[in-house]
């Protein structure tokens, strides 16, 4: 049996360290093939080695369309495809979705829980990075004497984005170059892009997470932070250091909402190992 793993993320590790951990006990629950075989994807190097030091027996690192999706999958004899892709990774869902049903394979949707912070004072939820730009400038313009002719805080505070170097380029539409740090992954593309949308060095905050309430107030403190700028990733994310950290600051903190998928509405949706492995053992004995 042929299993597909949309991978890249902390959930598709421990999805793909379970696969490989209990491959006897799996394919025992089936008859018509007598291996389980796990094939991941991703679209990134970094994505690549943890994927392939969680277990899986190939790795395909590069991005795929739907159709190169669909030739994938018709090539390698896929059953099951397991979609553990970013919450915010809308389009490679939809991708994945349309391409289990060209091809009439098993789909599995693993999604982290979320969480709830819209009653939370101090939390501004948005619903999109463009917004989430507006508002912290907004945010810094309000409360810390923002001068749009100089082009700079006389406060010297900063916008500090903690959300993945993707999204850098919409928030940059309204905040200065020089008045955004962002912590991105340390690899050479993250600091690459970083370099090319025009942020210098000493904004630029290169490490591996996730990382404690006290290290990311550390941090906020270290670069004169007056707003925070996260995506709502869940305790995984570490999502919750986050807010915690800003919020004993006295910092605002502006959270971009989850997107609404509507493709996945008749879709199986996991939020957790157990239930992923419950629904896994259902479909191979199907």
């Amino acid at each position: 049996m042929n299993i597909l793993v949309m991978a890249g993320t902390k959930d598709a590790v421990k999805i793909i360290e379970k696969l490989s951990e209990n491959k006897k006990s799996y394919s025992s629950d089936f008859s018509n093939k007598n291996s389980l075989n796990i094939l991941a994807t991703t679209t990134t190097r970094y994505g690549a080695d943890i994927s392939k030091k969680a277990g899986a027996n190939e790795v395909i690192s590069k991005p795929l369309t739907s159709d190169e999706l669909v030739d994938l999958i018709e090539k390698k004899d896929v059953d099951i495809l397991i979609d553990a892709t970013h919450p915010y990774a809308v389009q490679a869902t939809v991708n994945a979705i349309y391409s289990t049903k060209k091809t009439s394979i098993k789909y599995i949707r693993y999604e982290r829980p979320s969480l709830d912070y819209s009653s939370v004072e101090g939390v501004h939820p948005v619903k999109s990075f463009k917004e989430a730009g507006e508002v912290a400038l907004g945010i810094l313009q309000d409360n810390l004497n923002f001068s749009k002719k100089e082009g700079a805080l006389k406060s010297g505070k900063k916008v500090m984005h903690l959300a993945g170097v993707s999204t850098i380029k919409t928030v940059l539409e309204s905040v200065p170059k020089d008045q955004l740090v962002v912590r991105v992954l340390p690899n050479n593309t993250s600091i690459g892009q970083c370099h090319e949308l025009g942020l210098s060095g000493e904004n630029i905050v290169a490490m591996q997470g996730v990382f404690s309430k006290e290290f990311n107030k550390s941090l906020m403190k270290e670069y004169n932070a007056g707003v925070i700028i996260s995506k709502e990733s869940g305790h995984t994310g570490g999502v919750p250091d986050k807010i915690e950290a800003a919020l004993e600051l006295g910092l605002k903190i502006i959270l971009v909402v989850r997107p609404e998928i509507q493709e996945l509405e008749k879709e199986s949706v996991v939020n957790n190992l157990e239930e992923f492995e419950e629904e896994f053992k259902l479909l191979i004995s199907l």
